[in-house]
């Protein structure tokens, strides 16, 4: 197995992610349209905080709405802004550091994707699901 291989080999750079100032509503909407878990927030390119969607499920009854359901009783939502539900000491990684030594970063800690920047610039995000994607393609 070559764990030297770089992040950049098998992160996302399709990205999806929030200003601080979109509304709730429409981060749960592109967690559901694009079938993601993990979504960075940025102010222009650079990354402020990191939204998952079990960020949501907990100050609301999202998961109890179809996923093809596009009508969300936005009440809860308006409640909160994306500054006060999302984390925001997040961890960072470059495209340049190894599958292993972001494996060991994601076993280690307590969240499931980390933001890949480069240069100050959000270039991708690496998932727990990336890393075992990856290891199934190595068996």
């Amino acid at each position: 197995m070559r764990d030297i291989a770089p992040i950049s080999t098998i992160m996302s750079t399709d990205i999806i992610a929030l200003n601080r100032d979109d509304d709730l509503e429409t981060a749960e909407m592109l967690f559901k349209r694009h079938k993601i878990r993990h979504i960075p927030v940025v102010k222009e390119e650079v990354v402020i905080g990191m939204l998952s969607y079990t960020d949501l499920l907990r100050i609301s009854f999202a998961d109890a709405v179809d996923e093809s359901e596009t009508d969300v009783d936005t009440l809860v939502y308006n409640m909160f802004t994306i500054d006060q539900v999302m984390a925001k000491n997040i961890v960072t990684v470059k495209s340049v550091a190894t599958i292993k030594e972001v494996a060991k970063i994601l076993a280690t800690q307590e969240f499931h994707a980390l933001p890949v920047v480069d240069d100050g610039i959000l270039v991708g995000i690496v998932t727990t699901t990336d890393l075992i994607n990856y290891l199934l393609k190595q068996l």
